[in-house]
């Protein structure tokens, strides 16, 4: 039996008028599981008008209204957080703790915004001139669009939409057509919170989607986040049209391994980063940089952690105890074994190969198992691709010096991360690298929501990153006010004044 997954307008579900469609796949069995409604161009209008209908209504309300209605989303989903975890694992792949875990580190940005009045105070300036004061303000946008990749289908709209809303903004989300059910789980969950109709709207679809979002007069902003090519396009196109944009794009993300640290720590840090939500995420380790002359040894202790990893259907929980899900599409399976064809065919050592896993579930699900490659060079296409698959490539280099320079000339500047026992070199490194988040002796550097997350580079098209101060900034808009009350008594007989303002 197959779901129905349509638009959600004006606090309710709405099927739209295209009478087109896309499948739903099940990625663990390969199976049709539902059908998303794919926008018209009549459709992006209807559910952005109803954002637009909302907008005024909403930036009127108070603050203390607002963030009733977060903290009663909040605990509506802290309470229901599994139910929407399962509905994750069923369209993306991901293993039920992966799903959880992606929640509840959306979670935090909710946690972040319940305290949002303290970041749209403004400042004062009594008697800025002789009977002058001045103050600023944070106001709101209007009607936002959020355009979200598959791979953190409640997370990554999760790093936008709080913010927004706090700010007093209405928002279009456009999920992605892969796992689109999570969309309109939250939107129903921000009803039952008192959220009132029109401030959170979903507009299923493909390109047709994207583009109107982007064109669309109504909307003032788009956050994104997906490959660097297509965040390239929503940046010029949505700037063409005078929008405001954050538009995240892609990664290679490296991890350089110093002879002094502790390989116990790094190993196990490598295959976390490496293949935790099968490698579909912008934030995965996909390189790891040995500095020499421990690779034989690191490379060992990650092989042998590797070899224990079990890939399954996440949804079958305790029965299968799986590490690893599958990928999300069977076309997007076979573009990553693509690329480990490609990594032999260069001539990289193969340690482990996982194009031919052993998959505890139905064995037509898009299975790929994690791949370990040794000796990569910086001219394989497996090194200079992004894969977005459990793929990880070791490329071994002499000195730190090295190490520090494959990082920099790299495109992409999103994260990376050192392990070392030197704090020296931890902080020399912090300085020397040409990218947006840096771990020490963490993989997977993504800040608490309280900082901001984004990267430097090809990583990144526009100038404010997602969620913390820059966030709130990005959702709102500054506005100065000068004024002055004229005291009759001063000027009994009036007069012009033509001259400049002098600041007296």
């Amino acid at each position: 039996m197959t779901t129905t997954i349509t638009h959600w307008a004006d606090g309710a579900g709405y099927d739209g008028t295209s009478q087109l469609w896309a499948d739903v796949t099940n990625p663990a069995t390969g199976t049709v599981s539902g059908r998303v409604a794919l926008a018209s161009e009549r459709d992006a209008r209807h559910v952005i008008g109803a954002a637009k209908q909302a907008s005024a209504t909403w930036a009127g309300t108070s603050l203390a209204r607002r963030t009733q209605i977060l903290f009663a989303f909040r605990e509506l989903l802290n309470a229901r957080k599994d139910e929407l975890a399962q509905l994750i694992t069923a369209e993306h792949g991901k293993v039920h703790s992966d799903a959880v875990g992606e929640i509840s580190r959306g979670q935090e940005v909710v946690e972040f915004a319940c305290g949002i009045a303290h970041l749209l105070k403004g400042g004062q300036s009594g008697n800025a001139s002789t009977g002058v004061d001045v103050h600023s303000r944070r106001d709101p946008l209007g009607v936002v669009g959020i355009i979200s990749p598959f791979n953190f289908p409640a997370m990554v709209p999760m790093w936008f939409f709080p913010i927004a809303i706090a700010a007093g903004n209405t928002v279009v989300l456009k999920p992605s057509e892969k796992d689109p059910s999570a969309a309109l789980w939250i939107a129903k969950l921000w009803k039952e919170a008192g959220l009132p109709d029109g401030v959170f709207n979903v507009l299923q679809g493909d390109k047709v989607a994207v583009d109107a979002l982007l064109q669309s007069p109504d909307v003032a902003a788009i956050s994104f986040v997906g490959s660097t090519p297509i965040a390239q396009y929503v940046y010029e196109e949505a700037s063409r049209y005078g929008k405001r944009v954050q538009a995240l794009g892609g990664a290679k993300n490296h991890m350089v391994v110093l002879p002094d640290a502790d390989l116990e720590l790094a190993a196990d840090a490598a295959v976390n980063a490496g293949y935790g939500s099968a490698g579909e995420r912008c934030m995965a380790i996909s390189v790891l940089v040995a500095v020499e002359p421990i690779a034989d040894d690191l490379v060992a202790r990650i092989a042998e952690r590797t070899r224990t990893l079990r890939t399954g259907d996440g949804r079958r929980g305790a029965e299968v105890e799986a590490d690893m899900g599958p990928l999300v599409t069977k076309a997007h399976r076979d573009k990553v074994a693509g690329f480990v064809d490609s990594g032999e065919a260069a001539g990289a050592k193969l340690v482990i190969d996982g194009r031919d896993v052993e998959a505890v579930g139905d064995q037509d699900g898009f299975w790929l198992g994690p791949t370990l490659f040794d000796h990569v060079t910086p001219e394989m296409e497996i090194y200079r691709e992004e894969i977005f698959g459990p793929v990880l490539s070791v490329v071994r280099v002499p000195s730190y010096d090295e190490a520090v320079a494959l990082i920099n000339d790299n495109p992409y500047g999103n994260g990376t991360a050192i392990f070392t026992n030197d704090g020296g070199a931890a902080r020399r490194f912090e300085n020397d690298v040409q990218v947006g988040m840096i771990g020490v002796n963490i993989p997977i550097p993504v800040p608490v929501a309280y900082y901001s997350f984004g990267g430097w580079k090809r990583s990144l098209f526009g100038d404010t990153h997602a969620h913390g101060t820059e966030g709130v900034h990005f959702f709102t808009r500054a506005k100065v006010v000068t004024t002055r009350w004229i005291n009759p008594a001063a000027r009994p007989e009036g007069g012009l004044e033509l001259g400049f303002p002098q600041n007296v």
